[in-house]
């Protein structure tokens, strides 16, 4: 499916050579869409929503909805947006590469160089900004309120743009859902991708390695969760008596 698309589109679309966002262009150019399961079964690329937004991060407007994938099941799929909007969405991506990292500089002086979610300290380079509440759902919001982002470590960007993507609040857009939610304010939550779930993060370094080794030689690493847990609650219990 080969659209009549505006030169001036066209040369915006040939401008942009990292490999992974110009695989996303190249494949909708011809078939008009492309959908997650693509990005896995034919490209390799496991996290399609990172794919998807270094497009958009290019200045090129996507629509994301969804689609019966071979399996049955729904799964998101892409295509170009409002055509006519490219140029100035454009100009707002091109200056968003100096205010990220003014961004990226204002978090790191005020929370420090830390995951907001593992809550583990990094190299400052290694960490990604994020929009907390997923540019899927909100859109583009003030860059200047550095509330409204955070900072994740590429695993943990990962796993909230899985759970994001396969959450049902990825079709209903409800603002307020993803605002409650642990993947949006982790320090302040009423549910997991609205599950009634709570997670603590514990990163073992330096000589707690060996406590962290002791452990799993006595439960194993399936029950130490379930150990850790029961520890707890013992604790708990005492403190109450």
């Amino acid at each position: 499916m080969i659209m009549n698309y505006p030169k001036e589109f066209l040369d915006l679309l040939n401008s942009v050579e990292a490999k992974r966002p110009r695989t996303v262009i190249q494949h909708i150019l011809k078939h008009g869409f492309i959908t997650s399961q693509e990005l896995k079964d034919i490209y390799g690329y496991n996290h399609p929503p990172r794919a998807v937004r270094d497009v958009r991060e290019h200045g090129i407007p996507l629509v994301t909805y969804r689609i019966d994938g071979t399996d049955g099941r729904s799964i998101a799929a892409y295509k170009f947006g409002v055509i006519n909007e490219a140029k100035s969405i454009l100009s707002k991506s091109a200056g968003r590469t100096v205010l990220s990292k003014t961004l990226k500089q204002a978090l790191i002086e005020k929370y420090g160089s830390k995951c907001f979610v593992y809550f583990e300290p990094m190299n400052e380079s290694l960490l990604q900004v994020d929009h907390r509440v997923p540019y899927e759902i909100c859109g583009e919001q003030n860059e200047q309120n550095i509330e409204l982002y955070m900072l994740l470590s590429p695993s943990a960007n990962r796993a909230k743009s899985w759970t994001c993507e396969h959450c049902e609040n990825w079709d209903l857009k409800d603002f307020a859902f993803c605002v409650k939610c642990f993947w949006a304010y982790p320090e302040s939550y009423e549910h997991i991708a609205g599950k009634q779930q709570r997670i603590i993060s514990i990163i073992f370094t330096g000589n707690e390695i060996e406590d962290f080794t002791k452990l799993i030689a006595i439960s194993g690493m399936e029950e130490a969760q379930k150990l850790i847990k029961n520890l707890l609650h013992d604790y708990l219990e005492k403190e109450k008596g």
